[in-house]
C-alpha cells in the first residue's frame, strides 16, 4: 500500500470567496484542544500544560493558534483545557482580553467541568463532546478543531473556503512528513480529488516506508466540521462502547466510508503564501523545542515573527527596555545573533546565539552560549551555560555550569539525546512551586557545587 498520491505536486490556492452569508471566518466557532501535558518535554511540563510553555522570548505556544484565528477573522474562540492549567488561564485572561465582546468577539477559557458526565477528557473528541453545549450556543456553520501546541502560520480562511468548495463533511489540514515520522503522525491516503481513503493512525514503521516518494500525509490536528454533522458524530462516537473517543484513532477514521473527508494540503494556507518550504513544528520534545527556538536566531529565520502583516499575538506586559551594562575589558554587556526580550539586564557578560525570554538577568563575567533563558531567570556571576535551557525563574548562582560536562549535568540535570541540558528550579533545590512561602532555597545545589 503505497502512502503517497500524484495530486501533491504543487498545490494552488484558492481565492477567498463566500456563500453569500458573509465571511466564513464569521460563520466559524473555533476549539483549541489545549489540555495536553506534553510528557516528551520532561520537567519543562511538570508545572504547566504544553501550550503555555514560553516560544520564543515573549511568546506562548498557545499564542500560535489563537494569533492564527484572530489574523483570519475568526474571533469567537473556546480554549479547552485540562493539565495544570492555572498558568495558561492566567495568560490567556491577561493577554487576550482585547476582542470586542460587543461584536460578538472572545476568546472564552473553557476548563474540564465533567458537564456530559462523571469523567475528565478521555480523548481529544470526547473533549469536544463534553462542551457540545457551548457548540450549540455559538449558532455556527462551522467548527474549526486546532491542536493548542504547535508552531505555525496558517490562514483558515483559505482552510474554510476549500472545505465549502469541495461540499466536504470534514476537512483534515495536512502536511507532508518524511516517511520515518509516520509513526507519530495519523496518516492519509488520498485520491487526485483529495478525498481521504485511509486514515492510519501513528502507523508501525514499515507500513509508513512503503511510501514511493520517502513522504506521507500527515494530518495537522486540524480539522473543519460542518457543526450540524460534528454534533451528530460525537453523539454516535460517545455511544460507542469501543471508541477511545478521540479524532485520529476513532472519529475520522469511522467517516471515511460514510461521510465525504477532504484533505487540505497546508501549502494552500500556509503564511507566508509564498513559501518554498511551509513552516510546522511539533515542539514536543525538548530537542524539538530547542531547534525552534533556535531558528529564531539565525539571519533569515524559516519563522518569521517581524512580519506586521501575520502577526504573533501576546500578553503585552510593561517592562522597560533590555539593558547591556558595564564597557570593560573582560567586562563587556553585549549579546550577538541573539533575541533579548523587555525587561532583561545584560551586566558585564557574554551572550551568544542565545534567547533571553522577558526579565532574564545575566550577570558578570557569564558566558551564555546557544541557551535558553526563560522568563525571570536569574544567572549569577561567572556561570557558563552552552546548549541549555533554563526554566522560568530558576536563580543560578555564582560559578554554576551547565553544557559543559554530559556525565556531570546527566546527575544533576536532564540531559537529552541531542545533547541539551534542561535545568528548573526543582532540580536547584529552588522552591517554586512546592514551598508554602515560594522563597528560594538554593543551599541543597551550592553544596553539589563544593
Amino acid at each position: 500500500m503505497a502512502l503517497d498520491s500524484p495530486s501533491l505536486a504543487s498545490p494552488s490556492r484558492p481565492e477567498k470567496r463566500s456563500n453569500g452569508h458573509g465571511p466564513l471566518s464569521q460563520r466559524t466557532y473555533a476549539l483549541v484542544l489545549a489540555g495536553g501535558r506534553g510528557t516528551r518535554l520532561h520537567q519543562l511540563t511538570e508545572w504547566r500544560s504544553k501550550p503555555a510553555v514560553p516560544f520564543g522570548g515573549s511568546l506562548t505556544i498557545v499564542d500560535f493558534p489563537l494569533s492564527n484565528c484572530v489574523n483570519s477573522g475568526v474571533r469567537r474562540i473556546g480554549v479547552l483545557t485540562q493539565y495544570k492549567a492555572q498558568s495558561l488561564i492566567r495568560h490567556i485572561e491577561r493577554g487576550w482580553g482585547f476582542l470586542d465582546a460587543g461584536l460578538g468577539e472572545y476568546v472564552d477559557v473553557v476548563p474540564a467541568q465533567q458537564r456530559v458526565d462523571e469523567g475528565w477528557y478521555s480523548g481529544t473528541a470526547n473533549a469536544v463532546y463534553q462542551n457540545i453545549d457551548i457548540i450549540s450556543e455559538s449558532r455556527s456553520d462551522f467548527v474549526l478543531v486546532l491542536a493548542g501546541d504547535h508552531i505555525y502560520k496558517m490562514d483558515y480562511e483559505r482552510l474554510l473556503a476549500d472545505h465549502v468548495a469541495s461540499h466536504a463533511d470534514v476537512t483534515v489540514a495536512c502536511i507532508e512528513v518524511p516517511a520515518e515520522e509516520a509513526t507519530r503522525f495519523g496518516v492519509m491516503v488520498v485520491d487526485e480529488e483529495m478525498r481521504v481513503r485511509q486514515f492510519i493512525e501513528k502507523p508501525k514503521a514499515l507500513q509508513a516506508g512503503e511510501a514511493r516518494s520517502g513522504t506521507v500525509l500527515g494530518s495537522m490536528g486540524i480539522y473543519v466540521f460542518n457543526t450540524p454533522f460534528l454534533c451528530h458524530e460525537l453523539e454516535r462516537d460517545a455511544n460507542d462502547p469501543h471508541s477511545t473517543h478521540d479524532f485520529g484513532s476513532d472519529l475520522i477514521p469511522s467517516m471515511l466510508n460514510r461521510c465525504n473527508v477532504i484533505a487540505h494540503h497546508f501549502a494552500r494556507s500556509c503564511v507566508p503564501a509564498d513559501a518554498a518550504v511551509p513552516y510546522w513544528r511539533d515542539v514536543g520534545t525538548i530537542d524539538a523545542y530547542w531547534d525552534a527556538n533556535m531558528d529564531l536566531v539565525r539571519i533569515v529565520p524559516a519563522l518569521d515573527l517581524y512580519d506586521d502583516a501575520w502577526p504573533i499575538r501576546s500578553r503585552q506586559r510593561h517592562l522597560p527596555p533590555a539593558k547591556f551594562v558595564l564597557d570593560e575589558e573582560g567586562r563587556r554587556g553585549f549579546a550577538v545573533e541573539s533575541l533579548v526580550s523587555s525587561g532583561c539586564i545584560v551586566s558585564g557578560a557574554v551572550v551568544r546565539r542565545s534567547i533571553l525570554f522577558t526579565k532574564a538577568r545575566v550577570g558578570e563575567h557569564s558566558l551564555v552560549e546557544d541557551s535558553l533563558l526563560l522568563p525571570g531567570a536569574q544567572v549569577g556571576r561567572d556561570v557558563y551555560l552552552r546548549r541549555a535551557i533554563i526554566d522560568k525563574r530558576c536563580v543560578l548562582p555564582d560559578g554554576f555550569r551547565a553544557g559543559l560536562d554530559p556525565t556531570r549535568d546527566r546527575e544533576l540535570f536532564h540531559v537529552t539525546e541531542g545533547g541539551v541540558t534542561l535545568v528548573v528550579p526543582e532540580m536547584l533545590g529552588q522552591r517554586v512551586h512546592l514551598g508554602p512561602d515560594k522563597t528560594h532555597d538554593t543551599m541543597p545545589f551550592q553544596e553539589t557545587l563544593s
